[in-house]
């Protein structure tokens, strides 16, 4: 499960990380789509962060992380949305996003802004748009950390490694042990 909550945590981190560096430091102003993949990632990062409070085996982390991979999964399913958006696989009417100064007529301003638009592809790194690139890293990411998740949990609510065969599970107050039965089976 550690590197379940690794990539949880690190994914929608990386994710918001690329979006703001692009908009901030290469100048590309998000569209309306571009700002609705933020969200979830935010939500991700923030089950994640939660979720390092918590004990490695705890089912309480184990939730929070399902909870992240969740919120990536959603971002990627917007992103997917999206990326058909760019490619004209589907139309969408998206309200106006725009990048505006400050100071002087706000009216001016306001109309003098460029209109950011959803179906307008802003950058491409190897052919792929940066929507297609969140689409495929979030969704692949949210099935690798549920797959990590499905192979550490066990309806007992223990982690780890199955009992051994001929196993007996016998409780004791709050405690849990196994024993190895010595018959033989038929």
């Amino acid at each position: 499960m550690p590197l379940a909550g690794a990539i949880a945590f690190l994914v929608p981190l990386g994710a918001l990380m690329g979006a703001y560096g692009s908009q901030h430091l290469m100048g590309l102003a998000p569209c309306h789509l571009c700002l609705e993949q933020r969200w979830p990632h935010f939500a991700a990062l923030a089950a994640a962060m939660l979720s390092l409070f918590f004990g490695t085996g705890s089912r309480i982390r184990r939730i929070l992380i399902a909870v992240a991979a969740g919120g990536i999964f959603t971002s990627g399913g917007i992103a997917v949305f999206h990326a058909g958006v760019e490619a004209g696989l589907w139309e969408y009417t998206s309200p106006c996003t725009s990048t505006m100064t400050t100071g002087g007529n706000a009216l001016e301003a306001i109309m003098a802004a460029p209109i950011i638009r959803c179906d307008e592809v802003a950058f491409r790194l190897l052919g792929i748009s940066m929507a297609g690139w969140n689409a495929i890293i979030s969704i692949f990411s949210a099935i690798a950390i549920t797959a990590l998740l499905a192979k550490g949990f066990r309806p007992d609510g223990r982690d780890g490694k199955d009992a051994p065969e001929g196993a007996i599970k016998k409780e004791d107050n709050e405690m849990t042990t196994l024993e190895v039965s010595e018959g033989t089976r038929d």
